[in-house]
């Protein structure tokens, strides 16, 4: 399955007058970048960075070469040559009739170079797994229509909601999706319509993905000899996903120090492997210095990390599910909130908080099948903690039944919130 036509509209770039840019792309590897720029700019010459002697013959072209033969052109994996930004820069400066797409696959895209030679002449768009409705109605000719979760961000009141999932005549697809997307994850290769269920695990199972990324990225990013410990704090990390990040811990099982910890699981976090989802407090600075929550932004990889390839997701992993598909379609509708989660001396937990202008919508995530009152008791007095309106509180679970458990605390089965 190819990419929605939801990166493609967010994507308007003018190559004229004083609106021409320069597009920079990023995200993980085999999330469909390449795929999704060389059909929307069919006709530039595409440029593969990754070729060592290629890339050393652009590094040394002028800009005027540039313009000659390469007035358009698509540079990908341009992380591996960060002197060409440099190159890309000057024939922008230079010349108004050229113009550039950047593809790269981690965050040091996004950093100083970028920051500091692109800055005022790109526009930089990050690419992230399928999210449900991209695996529900995929492929460059849709438009998938927006969630509820979505339409929430966007402003939209929600609806008074039917008693049940199972009244929702598409109750059926959007489920299928929902626990597709929880056993395989959302990476597009799993979507193809040459994989079944077999090849999929099969995919899992061989590991190609995390090995590819482990020989490329992790060793372009740290230029690390010796893998083996990087391996075992990533096995660690994912076996941990959806829990406070204990950095002597993962140092410890993973054989090496805290601060070989604490970079480790900074290289995993820039090549969009993994969000530190910071805590919450009314003193900013108290965020910075309080632990982060760990998680991994596909649940498919996070059972291949673990072998656990078709058992039941534990209660940490189902949160993470929740977290990185959220995480994912706040940012493909360009969502400019934050995200955190909130745990006090006192014992109260928050899974996530989604600050607004207006204020916040607080969620709990439980695996069950049959929730509660009781599954709302965090929630409970939230507005007395924070600094803006709690607009809305959500338990979302696997209870296809919807129900007003409190004043503003309403209880969603999440395949129904999301998909």
């Amino acid at each position: 399955m190819q990419r929605s036509r939801t990166k493609l509209d967010n994507i308007k770039i003018s190559k004229t007058g004083e609106k021409r840019t320069i597009l920079v792309i990023t995200g993980a590897r085999q999330t469909g970048k390449t795929t999704l720029v060389r059909q929307f700019f069919k006709q530039y010459p595409y440029l593969s960075i990754e070729d060592p002697v290629m890339r050393t013959r652009y590094a040394k072209m002028t800009a005027a070469q540039w313009r000659a033969n390469f007035p358009e052109a698509i540079l990908d994996e341009v992380q591996k040559e960060p002197s060409l930004i440099e190159s890309i820069k000057s024939v922008y400066d230079q010349f108004t009739d050229t113009h550039y797409v950047l593809l790269g696959s981690s965050q040091i895209l996004l950093l100083q170079k970028i920051k500091e030679s692109l800055a005022g002449r790109c526009v930089i768009h990050e690419m992230y797994p399928l999210t449900l409705n991209e695996i529900q109605h995929g492929g460059l000719d849709k438009t998938p229509p927006n969630t509820l979760f979505q339409d929430m961000l966007n402003g939209k009141v929600l609806p008074d909601f039917m008693p049940s999932f199972m009244l929702y005549g598409n109750h059926a697809q959007k489920q299928a999706a929902f626990d597709y997307y929880l056993r395989y994850g959302g990476y597009p290769a799993l979507t193809e319509e040459s994989m079944n269920n077999e090849s999929r695990l099969e995919w899992l199972s061989n590991y190609n993905y995390v090995r590819t990324y482990l020989e490329r990225d992790i060793r372009d990013l740290a230029e690390i000899r010796n893998l083996d410990p990087f391996v075992r704090l990533k096995k660690t990390a994912a076996l941990l996903t959806g829990q406070l990040t204990n950095y002597s811990a993962l140092a410890r099982e993973s054989g090496i120090t805290n601060k070989t910890a604490q970079q480790f699981l900074h290289y995993l976090e820039i090549s969009y492997q993994t969000v530190l989802l910071q805590p919450w407090f009314k003193n900013q600075y108290k965020r910075l210095s309080k632990s982060p929550k760990l998680h991994f932004l596909d649940v498919g990889i996070v059972r291949s990390i673990t072998g656990n390839l078709s058992g039941e997701l534990d209660g940490h992993q189902f949160e993470t599910a929740i977290f990185s598909e959220m995480y994912k379609q706040a940012k493909n509708i360009g969502f400019r909130g934050s995200f955190y989660h909130l745990h006090t001396l006192d014992g109260r937990e928050i899974d996530f908080l989604i600050e607004t202008e207006q204020g916040f919508y607080a969620f709990e995530i439980k695996k069950s099948q049959h929730i509660s009152t009781t599954d709302a008791r965090h929630l409970l007095g939230l507005q007395d903690i924070l600094d803006k309106p709690l607009l809305q509180a959500f338990v979302l679970s696997n209870d296809i039944n919807i129900k007003l458990l409190h004043n503003n605390i309403i209880a969603l089965p999440a395949a129904f919130f999301l998909a």
